[in-house]
């Protein structure tokens, strides 16, 4: 052990005669614990916020999808999709098609999205878990829709005599002849609500899920043409690997997303809120620290006559201000253990008991995250080193003699 560090744990553990002295090391100690342990809650909130925020994504998101370069709609090959299915990795693959349609129902009506999809989606993507109530049809004409459309139009499940109408404009060039009133300048079909999904607020507005055959037959496309392929993958595989073997196979006519490249806005807004909230707790905790320059600033004074006595002995300006720079920084280090620890029982007890609520049934979300933990010691740690350094620079020859 050395002489710095022996005399350091030896000041750290005793008390000094004047009182205030005692007081202030104590508020010190006091302020890291409180600031490092809000600093790992405020962070362990967030990460469960954002979690739980993508949850909500994922469920429509596939691993990965295959989207069109140019325009809306690619065509796939059935000697393609033989290809798709020889590819390892690859666990189930899912094609749909969708356009934004006119949804009327008697005298209502909205805007929203017509989601074609074939029999493999559900087991591509986590969409049957959406379902609030119904189901999700046994005839052809059947759809699935949010609650958010549900609500606005008041569309009755199971509604044989009375459907919803679907309208697309059609495709194609020219005019429409004003003679003729048989040609509408819009595609119609009718669909019978037999299941509700819930998501959140945006999604519940936004799609109307029924079969891919449907859809085709109503944009006029033919059995190849399609909006997207999505791919369920096998966990123990890579991502950017398989990526490159599907646009092997699809060519330069999709690009291929993960679910962050899906929702890259997302990811990134909450990739910046979680930073703002870092550096603003980080300026806080550097606010705070300067308490530790003061504390370390008054132990030197206290100290100024042992700090003669050692200085006579033997001990150099050196040597004397390792001793009150590892006194500092073992207080910040011991007092940002101590808060991750009490951090830590704060969000363990959340996790089990649920004890702060969003909703009456729903416990705010938060995650205990080891890289949260190597985060706040390493600021402490850090800002620890800092105000040490500056505060034990203090001691000079003059401060020791006079």
């Amino acid at each position: 052990m050395s002489f710095s560090f022996y005399i350091a744990k030896r000041y750290l553990r005793s008390k000094s005669h004047q009182n205030a002295v005692n007081i202030i090391n104590f508020i010190t100690f006091l302020v890291i614990v409180i600031g490092s342990a809000a600093l790992f809650v405020v962070l362990s909130a967030f990460a469960g916020l954002k979690t739980f925020s993508l949850s909500f994504t994922n469920t429509f998101d596939p691993d990965l999808k295959a989207l069109p370069v140019t325009g809306k709609h690619f065509s796939i090959s059935p000697a393609e999709e033989q290809k798709i299915k020889e590819i390892e990795g690859v666990a189930q693959f899912s094609k749909e098609l969708e356009e934004r349609a006119y949804l009327n129902f008697r005298e209502k009506s909205t805007i929203a999205y017509i989601k074609g999809v074939d029999g493999n989606y559900r087991s591509v993507t986590g969409v049957d878990s959406t379902l609030y109530f119904g189901n999700w049809g046994v005839i052809e004409q059947n759809a699935v829709i949010g609650i958010g459309i549900y609500n606005l139009l008041g569309i009755p499940l199971d509604n044989y005599q009375n459907p919803m109408s679907v309208l697309v404009p059609k495709p194609g060039k020219g005019a429409f002849s004003q003679q003729n009133p048989n040609n509408r300048p819009y595609n119609q079909l009718p669909l019978v609500i037999s299941g509700v999904y819930a998501v959140e607020e945006n999604l519940d507005k936004k799609y109307v899920i029924t079969t891919l055959n449907l859809v085709q037959k109503l944009l006029e496309k033919d059995s190849t043409q399609v909006s997207g392929i999505n791919f369920k993958l096998k966990s123990d595989n890579d991502y950017k690997e398989i990526q490159n073997r599907i646009l092997q196979v699809l060519g330069d006519k999709v690009y291929v997303l993960d679910r962050q490249q899906l929702n890259g806005t997302l990811y990134r807004m909450l990739n910046t809120e979680n930073l703002a909230t870092y550096l603003i707790f980080t300026l806080v905790l550097i606010i705070a620290l300067f308490n530790v320059v003061g504390a370390i600033i008054m132990m030197i004074l206290d100290k100024q006559q042992n700090s003669r006595t050692l200085f006579s002995l033997g001990a150099t300006i050196k040597e004397l201000r390792q001793v009150y720079f590892i006194q500092g920084l073992l207080v910040t280090s011991i007092g940002g253990i101590i808060g991750v620890l009490i951090g830590s029982l704060l969000i363990g007890s959340q996790i089990l008991f649920g004890w702060l609520k969003i909703t009456p049934s729903l416990a705010y979300p938060v995650e205990f995250n080891f890289a949260n933990v190597l985060v706040v010691l390493l600021t402490i740690v850090v800002l620890g080193f800092i105000s040490s350094k500056i505060a034990s620079n203090r001691i000079s020859k003059k401060l020791i003699t006079a």
